[in-house]
């Protein structure tokens, strides 16, 4: 049975979708498309779910999720989930269709709605990543395990020293121990 390291399963930063910190965030999906089609076709069938905002050095300094952008979608958003750990809370359907109703969320024809958050800058809705987001290249898949079932993460950034070589997503590393489990099972 095959022993991963982290190197193994990464997508390099060459091929993951990047912008600019001075982006828009019509920019940045526009670029989550385009890395989707290059990227799905040579390599695995699970699309990538977020963008790597980078500094005019290169540098990650943010990453933009599925969920980042249709937070985006609606700036209440922002007051409603402000110092709350709305994650988990388990609120009955009835009182999230109170909080659409209660907070005028989504006010607009959803048309609407998507050109504005389109113009707005990348930095206003980019997380900036955390201790707990970074994996060694050299790091086994037990530790990148641990890291993904701790931190609720979708991705890792994967390092060598403190530069930023691609991102671990949580997609390849199921697929791996997927596979593990079946030649175990066989």
């Amino acid at each position: 049975m095959k022993n991963y390291k982290v190197s193994e399963l990464m997508v390099p930063l060459s091929e993951y979708a990047t912008v600019t910190d001075d982006a828009t965030l019509f920019e940045a999906v526009m670029a989550l498309e385009k890395a989707q089609e290059k990227y799905s076709y040579r390599h695995s069938e699970y699309r990538h779910r977020a963008v790597l905002v980078l500094d005019k050095d290169k540098k990650v300094v943010g990453k933009v999720s599925q969920i980042d952008v249709l937070r985006a979608l609606e700036p209440k958003y922002e007051e409603i989930l402000e110092g709350r750990g709305m994650r988990g809370v388990g609120f009955s359907k009835k009182f999230l269709r109170t909080m659409l109703k209660d907070y005028v969320l989504f006010d607009s024809p959803l048309k609407d709605i998507c050109r504005k958050a389109a113009e707005q800058p990348i930095k206003k809705f980019m997380e900036t990543p955390t201790a707990g987001e970074f994996v060694a290249e050299t790091a086994d898949l037990n530790e990148a395990i641990h890291l993904f079932v701790l931190g609720h993460h979708q991705s890792l950034l994967v390092t060598r020293g403190e530069e930023i070589l691609g991102i671990l997503r949580l997609t390849d590393v199921f697929t791996a121990v997927f596979h593990m489990m079946k030649e175990c099972a066989l």
